[in-house]
């Protein structure tokens, strides 16, 4: 109960800051990194989804396994080539599986906060913006569990040829054992101004 209270009153006194007006500069600043961080966030999803999509449809969960472990992080690569000067995607969870989604301290107190709220029955908010300095902006996408098929590779693994294969690729694994409506990690998009 305290913990919806804290938030009750966090949210109330974000809604009372912005009531009192931030000036036209400062709204046309956010309403960009908004726009920047969800347009970067939707290309990374789409990008990884239809090629996870296309590649679950051809082999089922080995030939996704073999998707992510050898195209993923280049994709996103690839992904933050496309985007202006400035933003860069990426994709943490507390529960990485690569590495590489491994969060920074900032991003891992965000993850941490949305995780007591998720854990609190609270609705995530569909986005976050966390003004890092001047000139920098942090957009966050929560990603939850809300298909079944993640739970093939990310969920309580049956098939002993693929958890022994997961376990080849990724010796630090720790995506597993997720439910659905589970918080997996978030996009996050870095701008710098």
């Amino acid at each position: 109960m305290k913990v919806i209270k804290s938030i009750a009153i966090m949210g109330l006194t974000a809604s009372l800051l912005i009531a009192q007006g931030q000036g036209k500069k400062k709204d046309e600043a956010l309403q960009s990194v908004v726009h920047a961080g969800k347009q970067s966030a939707k290309l990374l999803l789409k990008t990884l989804g239809s090629n996870m999509k296309k590649n679950m449809k051809a082999g089922g969960p080995m030939k996704a396994l073999d998707f992510c472990s050898q195209e993923a992080y280049n994709l996103t690569e690839k992904v933050n080539k496309e985007l202006p000067k400035g933003v860069h995607v990426k994709r943490i969870s507390m529960k990485f599986r690569n590495p590489a989604n491994q969060p920074a301290t900032d991003e891992a107190a965000v993850l941490e906060a949305l995780q007591k709220l998720k854990s609190a029955n609270v609705v995530l908010p569909k986005q976050i913006v966390q003004k890092v300095d001047e000139n920098t902006y942090k957009y966050y996408k929560p990603l939850v569990i809300n298909k079944n098929v993640c739970l093939k590779c990310h969920g309580n693994i049956q098939n002993p040829t693929l958890k022994r294969a997961i376990a080849e690729r990724y010796p630090l694994d720790k995506a597993t054992h997720y439910k659905m409506g589970d918080l997996r990690g978030a996009i996050v998009v870095t701008i710098k101004k």
